[in-house]
């Protein structure tokens, strides 16, 4: 690494400051006979591997005993790659604490809501709110920070592994203590916590801090949505806290480490806080058969797209610390099996989306425990089959290549408004049966991304002036500082897109007392909200789904059916469409334009969409949610006044376009995520993977074909 990338402002258009493409895997030597080494570090060396990573599940080796430490077996597997010209980048162990520590101290446990303990014999089962559990990390962490300070092949650390993805949430009595100490210290009094949690409402008042309980859903009702945001931002600072334990350790120990943290599950984190920026930069774990299983919206490219694109705009390029190479399971669950060539494929998007580095998860498969077909790159029988091979071309392509892809960031004409905590959050605490922000912007993303279009997610603090349309889902929590930000990007010539719903509460929680959308986004948009509903999604039954999870309600035998529901539905140009799940009726400045409007039922030709010129640019308001059918319409209508164009011309189905970009050059991606040969016109270039070769139009691809072109300029 050269100099540090610490970003004190998280920006999608960050890079990894870095002189070298990160490839590797994760390396477990402690899963395996030590007769095995030497042959792994040969072949990682032939494979052209520059980094492993290791011993982030392996406290109960590093400390046997408490306060008796033993680095030989890591000591003698860091050499033994060391020789093979391999670097280690050791991670904190703190995910797995010892048996002999939960022994001592059972009150480090996390406690589920029905206040269970978890137990040991599983991971991530300690809560990392507990001064307790926090001054063993910091132990564990110093004593390897100090034990490795001056080893030359240990060249950066991994804080801990995948926080908070396995359980974010403690009920423990240290977790309850901690709270209300964060509680005491952001509001000073218990009448102004009273104040901003409601506690007028249904007598929920505390007399004092030492009262305050942790929230528990259905516990027999609902929570205050104020009291549910402050708790997962008391998660959020808890897991950032103890983060910037280990990360004050590290850096002090040798100032020269890079230090980052490799995500999973992305629960209970604020990127845009502490978390992000202790880091030099933020790893992802990439895994796009499994999320496909969990989120199907087409198909694991795409899903691993979606996924890439809104971790990036947390804080911009990153590095992929685990990339699936195999078949993946638990004893819960499984992947579908990459075929030849997809490995190679799916690291070649991770790439294509933002990464500048990846390791693929992991070198061999364990053949005892809970991941035990949780597949590598060299197989069960230290067999490396077609996984090796198309590891190491790969490895072989980013080393070449690592002077034209290092700097560069990941274009974006369509921005969407992400990675905002607290939003994200106050749809949780009070969802009404709406999609979240995110899951309602990944209609706009599939659109995109079929089509060719840059499209990524970024914040409204961030800088926008690289796009060309940017979208907000509805973001019920608002600041009029990103007003500001919106109207100086209309006025430039930016299209803006204010979906339904924003800015409808305060900081607080709280609904705001003005009239939909609030003064700023009023006066920007030309709008004001004068009525509002739910539109019942199609196969859902609102109350009665809700009240029957909570045990609270007999259903009637005989729900509405569907064409019985009410439904809203509006003109747009010639198309007349149905609503997605929410509508407002509007009221419009004199000049602000109608884009469409309501064409059924009482609202009968009120305004549903509207467009209000800013400068050189247009703020456009929606009182509905996104459906496929109006994100088509919209983006036929909006995206060629913006310039918005595709990457490539009449893409083919199931290939993926992507631009990484700098001043200096343009490097096109393009990927066949099918396993059938497939040809498209691309843009003048030459194309990286082929020795340089020039393409001048014509483009054929075997099925799971790469390519990356560098366009003349």
């Amino acid at each position: 690494m050269s100099d540090k990338n610490i970003a004190k402002t998280p920006s999608a258009w960050n890079t990894v400051k870095t002189d070298r493409f990160l490839v590797g895997a994760p390396h477990y030597p402690e899963h395996v006979d030590e007769s095995y080494w030497e042959r792994d570090a040969e072949r990682m060396a032939k494979a052209g591997f520059n980094v492993v990573r290791m011993a982030e599940f392996a406290w109960h080796i590093l400390e046997p005993r408490f306060g008796t430490f033993d680095f030989d077996l890591f000591d003698r597997a860091i050499a033994m790659l060391g020789r093979y010209g391999i670097d280690t980048i050791m991670c904190t162990p703190t995910a797995t604490p010892p048996r002999w520590l939960t022994v001592a101290h059972p009150e480090i446990l996390r406690v589920d809501a029905k206040g269970r303990p978890m137990s040991h014999g599983s991971r991530q089962h300690c809560d990392t709110a507990s001064p307790v559990f926090r001054e063993h990390s910091r132990r564990i962490t110093r004593a390897m920070a100090e034990h490795y300070r001056d080893n030359p092949h240990v060249v950066g650390w991994q804080t801990d592994n995948e926080l908070n993805t396995s359980m974010p949430e403690s009920y423990s009595k240290a977790t309850l203590s901690e709270f209300q100490i964060f509680l005491a210290e952001k509001y000073g009094t218990i009448s102004k916590l009273n104040a901003v949690w409601g506690g007028d409402f249904w007598a929920t008042a505390y007399d004092s801090f030492n009262q305050v309980v942790l929230p528990i859903e259905f516990g027999p009702t609902f929570p205050s949505p104020g009291h549910v945001q402050d708790y997962h931002r008391f998660l959020a600072f808890a897991t950032a806290r103890f983060q910037h334990d280990q990360v004050e350790i590290l850096r002090a120990a040798n100032p020269s480490w890079f230090v980052f943290h490799n995500l999973g599950g992305l629960r209970d984190i604020d990127f845009r806080g502490q978390f992000t920026t202790d880091l030099d930069f933020v790893g992802y774990d990439i895994y796009p058969m499994l999320y496909d299983e969990f989120q199907r919206i087409g198909n694991h490219a795409k899903v691993q797209a979606l996924h890439l694109d809104i971790c990036r705009g947390f804080s911009g390029n990153y590095i992929v610390p685990e990339q699936q190479s195999g078949f993946g399971s638990q004893p819960g669950f499984c992947t579908l099996t990459p075929e030849p060539g997809e490995l190679r494929r799916m690291a070649m998007s991770s790439v294509a989306h933002g990464a500048d580095g990846l390791m693929f998860f992991r070198w061999r498969p364990a053949h005892f425990g809970a991941e035990i077909y949780w597949m590598g790159i060299i197989d069960h029988d230290d067999v490396g089959r077609h996984r090796y091979d198309e590891a190491k071309q790969f490895a072989t392509e980013m080393t070449a290549l690592k002077d034209k892809i290092l700097g560069t960031y990941v274009r974006m004409d369509v921005g969407i408004a992400g990675s905002d905590f607290d939003n994200q959050e106050a749809h949780k605490t009070y969802s009404i049966g709406l999609p979240s922000p995110q899951d309602e912007a990944v209609l706009l993303h599939q659109y995109c991304y079929d089509r060719g279009i840059a499209c990524g997610f970024i914040h409204p603090e961030d800088d926008l002036s690289k796009l060309k349309l940017f979208y907000v889902p509805h973001w019920v929590m608002w600041k009029d500082e990103w007003t500001d930000k919106l109207q100086a990007f209309a006025e430039q010539g930016g299209t803006v897109v204010i979906g339904a719903r924003t800015g409808t509460r305060d900081e607080n929680n709280h609904v705001i007392r003005q009239t939909a959308p609030g003064a700023s986004l009023s006066k920007l948009a030309g709008v004001r909200v004068e009525d509002f509903g739910r539109l019942a999604a199609p196969g859902a039954s609102g109350l009665f789904d809700v009240m029957e999870r909570s045990g609270g309600l007999v259903v009637p035998p005989n729900r509405p059916a569907e064409s019985q529901r009410r439904t809203r539905r509006f003109k747009i140009g010639n198309q007349e469409l149905t609503a997605g799940h929410f509508y407002e009726n509007l009221a419009v400045d004199a000049d602000t334009e109608i884009v469409a409007a309501w064409s059924n039922r009482y609202a009968d030709g009120q305004p549903m969409a509207t467009s209000r010129k800013v400068g050189k640019g247009q703020v456009v308001y929606l009182g509905t949610y996104l459906t496929p059918e109006l994100t088509a319409a919209l983006s036929e209508r909006l995206f060629p006044a913006a310039d918005v164009q595709p990457l490539v011309d009449d893409l083919p189905a199931g290939v993926e376009v992507t631009m990484r970009m700098n001043e200096e050059r343009r490097l096109l991606f393009v990927q066949n995520y099918t396993d059938q040969p497939t040809s498209l016109v691309v843009p003048r270039g030459n194309n990286l993977l082929d020795n340089g070769k020039a393409v001048a139009g014509g483009l054929d691809l075997d099925g799971y074909g790469c390519a990356i072109i560098e366009l003349e300029r």
